[in-house]
């Protein structure tokens, strides 16, 4: 059963039916899908929901989707850790990561929403599909749009990562590289869209698409035990997942799942790439756009298409926002694997990172429920850990030579170690 309602504009609340649409004629505001949740109580339960599968299409009826779904059958649905060891080492209490650093099939949370982008593209009779990416969207639209059998070309910047080029490239999309960084390959994305009738799925299809931002709080709150996190930090890089992450928290409230904690969403950027973090810290009204110039290229988005819904949502539940410079992230990455084994890229280092900033400061405190949203593998970014290890010795195979080199590895422990008083 579908519960969608119509696509309303943010700005006038004016409706429109339910077709490729990204602005309104009114105001030219960005339009989302808009539900009827009145027809949703007493449907969309607890049990409802638990009696559906273990990927993100259990919150099918909280989608903006007519029939079945078309991909994503295995997204989604990914591990709620409670981070003992990390939260130990920075001094909280309650740590979580939410971890979409082995969302299938494409290690990054950009599978939840291109899932549904896809099963939309079927809706609408699209037979290309496309993307404006910095790489994980791409590599999730070609994976995706090759099992689905759909054309896919994917459009990013031209200096992009190797590792992200091969990630895609093996799908066989159509890759085409754009001399600029993101801002520039999106406007050229616009245009294409227009011209070709294709479904970018970030553009013509972003009201759909965006939604399937939401099932990354779903699962939160659901893997909570139907409770909601005092704190929840996110990455912001066009501005999609923040406010849908807390647009899946009202849903829930909303409908009865869960109680209203008044969660607080907090923004995390990084430091060269931070047109929403300086605009809440500078209480600005508008954000002003940045050319990107730093290692996090995933959220490497200077001019965010929804980064002004961004800074409502941190303003209307009492969050903040912090940036991270590149040591700090490279720290942060190196932190998260070494206490939790998790290997996340940038934008999982900038996000922890910033959350450990905004524990310091005191904006999140010690003795309240922390979530961190990881958003993308390590794997993909390789490239950016170089030289951050020192080589490992090289010893011939002689019980002697390890006895030796073991030997050194427990004194320099214990030089490293601080005497305790």
């Amino acid at each position: 059963m579908s519960f969608v309602h119509a696509l309303r504009c943010k700005e006038c609340d004016a409706e429109y039916p339910i077709t490729p649409r990204t602005v309104c004629d009114h105001d030219f505001g960005p339009v989302e899908v808009a539900y009827d949740y009145d027809r949703m109580k007493g449907k969309v339960t607890r049990e409802s929901i638990a009696a559906g599968p273990q990927s993100l299409w259990r919150y099918r009826d909280l989608l903006p989707i007519e029939g079945e779904p078309r991909a994503g059958f295995n997204s989604g649905w990914t591990p709620l850790i409670k981070a003992d060891r990390l939260a130990a080492e920075l001094g909280v209490k309650e740590l979580y990561i939410k971890d979409d650093s082995v969302n299938y099939p494409t290690f990054s949370y950009k599978d939840r929403v291109v899932s549904v982008a896809i099963t939309k593209a079927f809706e609408f009779g699209f037979d290309t599909v496309g993307c404006a990416s910095t790489g994980n969207l791409a590599h999730s639209v070609a994976a995706h749009s090759a099992a689905a059998g759909l054309r896919a070309f994917v459009m990013i910047p031209h200096d992009l990562e190797e590792g992200k080029m091969v990630g895609m490239s093996v799908f066989a999309p159509r890759v085409v590289r754009i001399k600029g960084n993101y801002d520039d390959v999106n406007r050229l994305c616009s245009q294409i869209a227009d011209k070709y009738n294709w479904a970018i799925v970030n553009v013509n299809l972003r009201p759909y698409y965006t939604e399937g931002a939401k099932t990354h709080g779903f699962e939160i709150a659901e893997q909570l035990g139907w409770k909601l996190p005092a704190h929840t930090v996110s990455p912001v890089a066009g501005g999609t997942i923040l406010p849908k992450i807390y647009k899946a928290y009202q849903e829930f409230i909303k409908l009865g799942l869960v109680a209203d904690t008044k969660p607080k969403m907090h923004a995390a950027q990084a430091a060269g790439c931070n047109p929403v973090v300086k605009a809440i810290e500078e209480e600005a009204e508008l954000f002003r756009p940045q050319k990107p110039n730093t290692i996090a290229k995933s959220i490497a988005i200077g001019n965010p298409a929804d980064g002004y819904y961004v800074m409502k949502v941190i303003r209307d539940s009492g969050g903040f926002g912090a940036s991270a410079t590149d040591p700090e992230i490279l720290d942060a990455i190196k932190l998260l694997a070494r206490t939790e084994g998790i290997f996340t890229e940038p934008a999982g280092g900038t996000t922890l990172a910033c959350a450990i900033k905004l524990i310091q400061s005191g904006r999140i405190p010690r003795d309240e429920s922390i979530c961190v949203c990881i958003t993308g593998n390590g794997l993909k970014t390789l490239e950016v850990m170089a030289g951050q290890f020192a080589h490992a010795p090289v010893i011939n195979a002689k019980l002697g030579e390890f006895d030796s080199l073991v030997t050194q590895i427990e004194e320099s422990q214990k030089a490293a170690t601080p005497s305790k008083v």
